[in-house]
């Protein structure tokens, strides 16, 4: 924040007297899980963690890291994978008990405070019918999924989880507490609908709900030798797909420990049963060892997704944006899911179309509005295994899929080194994006999550890597 040493100790006397024991110090009760994160590769030491539990005490704790020129982080959910949420030597503004969930049914909104994650708003807004866009984990918090992106299951019927996101309570750098909105400070809100956490703390989202009393959904796994004719008849029905289907694809381990090409359809037309042709459709592309395609609450259709990551494991993420599925990246999956180098590992493709597509590109930050798919390539290991196999099956996975891939990838997703392909990622919003850090965090408060450098000059339009 400035080159003045931190007064970790002024900073601590500051912030216990307003916050008593929910300010915890190394060596403190509670402070040793405070710092556990999802992902167990995540190893840093913060000299102070601020549990709050209301924007005006997140309005202190910035005040006070001002004013002790400590370094900042936020953690909301703390499922980014690189662990940005903590930050070695300074103050993380943990957000974590402000989990509050307000639905105005007849408005058909929720109001959602900075910790709170998808099953914490599922459990609200579900016995009324309702739901909110989401990813695919109920685990992830909505605050760190909505500000950059958010693909989900219902990404063709209700768009991305930003484009549903109404209006926001943020804390500037400053402490000063603001709203935005289509009315007030409509450039930040165009700012956080993809530009992630880089222009202040959201204390509290108003997101859009829509009425889905149940989908059609489920899992439909292959043999993995049937996996290269899964996924060329994947890619014909997505090209047919309606809004109302939304299909994730993939390699997920199978019972034996040998991976399964899956589908996962979800579909959210207003009678369920209209999505069965689709789902015949996807059962024929194989033999089935599993299907579990049926109609369900839509919390039910993200539990399926529940046990896939577990807290405590390691994990290495890259991604890639494919604008088609060529033949040659169906070759370059395959070739992966036979190199897996873990059972825990996985391989996801995110179906973005429909009504996620029709949203203008200059209508929000995020940056690609064609149809894609969103590639995951997740390493994952038990603590105390060598991380190198794992490490360079991500990578090399990675590599194959580059040629075939669309500039700049999913921010949320892509490495704290790879800056150019951030830049990328924004496309013609970028230099935009950087008008709006430049007024909303001048200084670079908030620098500990990457995807918009706060100090580097923007680069001039040109070519570069995949």
């Amino acid at each position: 924040m400035t080159s003045a040493a931190p007064d970790v100790r002024l900073a601590a006397t500051l912030l216990r007297e307003a916050l008593g024991d929910r300010l915890l110090l190394p060596g403190d009760p509670g402070h040793a899980a405070a710092v556990r994160l999802w992902n167990a590769a995540v190893d840093r030491a913060p000299a102070l963690l601020a549990r709050c539990v209301d924007a005006e005490e997140v309005a202190l704790a910035l005040r006070v890291a001002r004013r002790c020129h400590l370094p900042l982080s936020v953690r909301a959910g703390g499922h980014d994978w690189a662990g940005r949420a903590l930050r070695d030597g300074g103050l993380v503004l943990d957000l974590t008990l402000m989990r509050r969930v307000d639905l105005d049914a007849p408005a058909e909104e929720v109001t959602v405070a900075g910790g709170a994650t998808a099953a914490d708003v599922l459990a609200v807004t579900g016995p009324h019918d309702l739901v909110v866009a989401t990813g695919v984990v109920r685990a992830v918090g909505m605050a760190g999924l909505t500000l950059a992106g958010g693909y989900g299951p219902l990404c063709g019927r209700y768009g991305l989880a930003l484009d549903n996101l109404l209006g926001a309570e943020v804390v500037l750098a400053d402490g000063r507490r603001v709203t935005a909105g289509p009315g007030h400070d409509a450039e930040l809100h165009w700012a956080l609908r993809g530009g992630g956490g880089n222009f202040g703390v959201v204390t509290a989202l108003r997101l859009r709900t829509h009425r889905l009393p149940a989908a059609l959904a489920g899992m439909i796994m292959f043999p993995l030798d049937q996996a290269a004719a899964v996924l060329r008849g994947y890619r014909a029905v997505i090209a047919d797909a309606p809004d109302e289907l939304t299909v994730m694809a993939g390699f997920l381990a199978g019972a034996g420990g040998e991976p399964l090409v899956f589908v996962f359809p979800t579909y959210v037309g207003p009678d369920p049963a209209a999505g069965w042709p689709w789902v015949e459709r996807l059962r024929a592309l194989g033999d089935p060892v599993v299907d579990q395609v049926a109609p369900m609450p839509y919390d039910e259709v993200l539990r399926m997704f529940d046990g896939g990551m577990v807290d405590g494991n390691h994990y290495l993420l890259r991604t890639r944006w494919l604008g088609t599925l060529a033949d040659a990246a169906v070759e370059a999956l395959v070739d992966a899911a036979r190199r897996i180098t873990s059972p825990y590992s996985t391989l996801a493709l995110h179906h973005f179309h429909g009504a996620a597509s029709r949203v203008g590109a200059g209508d929000t930050a995020f940056g690609l509005r064609a149809d894609h798919l969103l590639v995951e390539v997740i390493a994952v290991w038990r603590p105390g295994d060598d991380p190198g196999r794992h490490r360079e099956w991500a990578e090399r996975t990675s590599a194959a899929l580059a040629p075939h891939a669309l500039p700049g990838g999913y921010p949320n997703l892509l490495a704290p080194a790879e800056t150019d392909r951030v830049r990328l990622a924004y496309g013609d919003n970028w230099d935009r994006l950087r008008r709006a850090k430049r007024r909303y965090d001048p200084r670079g408060v908030f620098s500990a999550v990457p995807t918009l450098p706060p100090s580097t000059p923007s680069p001039p339009p040109g070519p570069g890597p995949g």
